[in-house]
């Protein structure tokens, strides 16, 4: 499966159990309340073969709508919320970012892509990992970041949880937009990640990994 395509089948997957999941607590609201289908699909707008699918978790197209109207009708309140979870696709412009670094390292470095940290089922993973010997240095690229303590506090985690990396390197596209949060956010950057971009150039392109992690600007 293609790391483009792998996103979208596991939301289908999740919305999928979310639909079957809704299903069932409806069927145990209507028949707790002891109402028919025919009843419920009456005041939700919708038809009673419907409500039986629903309820067998045979429906997966059924519209949020319908559901927030069939689920009020028995009693119970729709909510929803979105969570950080696995990794979001990768336009062109990322992976551009990616080779200009790339096109710096040292040819005998080892590269992985999309390095899994944590647990199976966590879903977190470095966008690149190098090798320098036994060493390995994480690589993050970001193109537009907007919440860089957000960010930050992401890498920490990662680096807290991979126990085989020695240091992060944080990789920004080179625009007054990322220019502007460096200086904003300068002090807190620094304090993660303090190594320069030349000594982390000059480190990748000499084969060996920088001694600390930093930001490179490409």
């Amino acid at each position: 499966m293609s790391t483009r395509a792998r996103p979208c089948d596991l939301g289908t997957e999740r919305a999928r159990q979310i639909v079957q999941e809704l299903g069932r607590e409806l069927r145990l609201a209507r028949l707790g309340y002891g109402l028919s289908q025919a009843l419920v699909a009456r005041h939700a707008r919708t038809s009673r073969s419907q409500v039986s699918r629903i309820e067998l978790g045979q429906a997966p197209r059924v519209s949020v709508l319908e559901l927030g109207r069939l689920l009020s009708v028995v009693g119970l309140r729709l909510s929803a919320r979105a969570y950080p979870a696995g990794r979001p696709i990768r336009d062109r412009a990322h992976l551009e970012l990616m080779q200009r670094f790339r096109a710096r390292v040292a040819p005998s470095a080892s590269w992985r892509f999309e390095v899994p940290v944590g647990p199976a089922d966590d879903g977190r993973a470095w966008d690149a990992v190098l090798w320098f010997g036994s060493s390995a240095v994480a690589v993050e690229a970001e193109t537009r970041p907007t919440d860089v303590q957000a960010l930050l506090r992401r890498l920490t985690l990662k680096l807290r949880d991979d126990g085989t990396v020695v240091a992060t390197v944080l990789l920004l596209s080179d625009t007054a937009h990322n220019r502007s949060l460096l200086r904003e956010y300068r002090d807190a950057i620094r304090a993660e990640l303090p190594a320069s971009s030349a000594e982390i150039l000059r480190a990748v392109r000499e084969g060996r990994p920088p001694s600390r992690g930093g930001v490179v600007m490409l």
